[in-house]
Formats: C-alpha cells, sequence, structure tokens
C-alpha cells in the first residue's frame, strides 16, 4: 500500500493580467487541486530537463579519458542536483 506524502499549505497572492484571471478562473486553473497538479507536473518537467541536461554534460565528456574518479565525480554532480530539487 502507498504511503501518503506529507501536505504543506501555502498561502498564495497571484497578480495576473485581468484576461488572463478571468480565463483562469473560467477555465478550473485556479482551484487548489488543479494548482497543484500543474506544479507537479512543472516539478516533473523539471526534473526530466536537469536528467537530460547531465546526460549531454556527461555524453560530452570522453569516455576514454575518464578514469574512476572522474565516473564517481560526475555520479555525485548527478546526486547533488536531484538532491537540490528536494531542498
Amino acid at each position: 500500500m502507498a504511503q501518503r506524502e506529507r501536505t504543506v499549505q501555502f498561502d498564495i497572492r497571484l497578480t495576473l493580467p485581468d484576461s488572463i484571471a478571468r480565463e483562469a478562473e473560467a477555465g478550473g486553473f485556479l482551484r487548489p487541486e488543479v494548482l497543484s497538479t500543474l506544479l507537479r507536473e512543472a516539478v516533473r518537467k523539471r526534473r526530466v530537463d536537469r536528467l537530460f541536461e547531465a546526460a549531454d554534460r556527461l555524453a560530452a565528456v570522453p569516455l576514454s579519458s575518464l578514469n574512476e574518479a572522474e565516473v564517481e565525480a560526475e555520479l555525485q554532480a548527478v546526486r547533488a542536483s536531484r538532491r537540490s530539487l528536494f531542498a
């Protein structure tokens, strides 16, 4: 059974152009569950983007010149990047 994630409550004040605010409200985008979904997707996209950026950096390194210490340094950099997502 999946463990339920702890939630945190934020009070957010948005300043939007009137036309965007009306359209967002009419489309239901300002409801808490919709905003939560939008934020979750934005965070997921950022994680994926960072993963591909790390893969691109790693692909740019000539593999024949990587020694064990350099491989470990790259792994640590990726792990640090992932940890920063949750900080």
